[in-house]
């Protein structure tokens, strides 16, 4: 982003990224969602500032970041109490509908699982030692979250893992035996991570207010 401010905390279209995420997720339920945010120790005085600059008063519950993601989750995972679905999801996806959200707590609810995923139409080059070639993207899917899985599904998987290197929650719940439940992901759902992400969000934005 060539920015000190990290990417969560930017502004799009005058609100910081993670506070229209929280938002999304609490629309999706009617506020009747227990959120939990997990933020790095040195980031609370921050987001206490902006929370205090935008009167952000939606609930969430903050839980402290660790070392790794699989430490950050888990320290996530230790505040959710009292619930039937756990969705993990990334602070920077604020695009994230409703109508998504819902889909994979429902499917979580059904299956033990739901991971929204959509089909890769670009064409793939694998770098190699002797120099790269193509890959058959054929069948190959990209992963989005929220990924949400059952509350005794997630929470044991994560307990019983010996390797914390994951790169995300539904690679622990399978390492656990459980079967992964693919749902339909949604193309504007996308990740925030450069400057051109944040101005292709804007312009979504802009379309979906005109």
């Amino acid at each position: 982003m060539q920015t000190d401010i990290p990417k969560q905390f930017l502004e799009l279209n005058g609100k910081p990224v993670l506070m229209r995420t929280l938002e999304q997720f609490s629309n999706a339920f009617d506020g009747e969602i227990q959120i939990v945010l997990v933020l790095p120790k040195d980031h609370l005085e921050y987001w206490k500032t902006l929370c205090s600059k935008h009167r952000f008063g939606l609930r969430h519950t903050i839980a402290m970041g660790g070392a790794t993601r699989f430490d950050s989750v888990k320290s996530g995972l230790s505040k959710c109490e009292g619930v039937r679905v756990i969705g993990i999801h990334d602070g920077v996806r604020p695009l994230i509908t409703e109508t998504l959200i819902r889909k994979c707590y429902s499917e979580a609810l059904n299956h033990g699982t739901a991971l929204p995923v959509t089909a890769i139409t670009q064409s793939l080059r694998k770098s190699t030692d002797e120099g790269n070639q193509p890959v058959d993207r054929t069948g190959m899917m990209a992963v989005q979250t929220p990924q949400c899985f059952g509350y005794t599904v997630i929470k044991e998987a994560y307990e019983l893992a010996s390797n914390t290197n994951f790169t995300d929650d539904a690679t622990v719940a399978e390492a656990a035996g459980h079967n992964i439940h693919l749902v339909e992901g949604d193309a504007t759902n996308i990740k925030i991570t450069t400057k051109a992400d944040l101005k292709i969000a804007e312009a979504i934005l802009g379309m979906l207010a005109s």
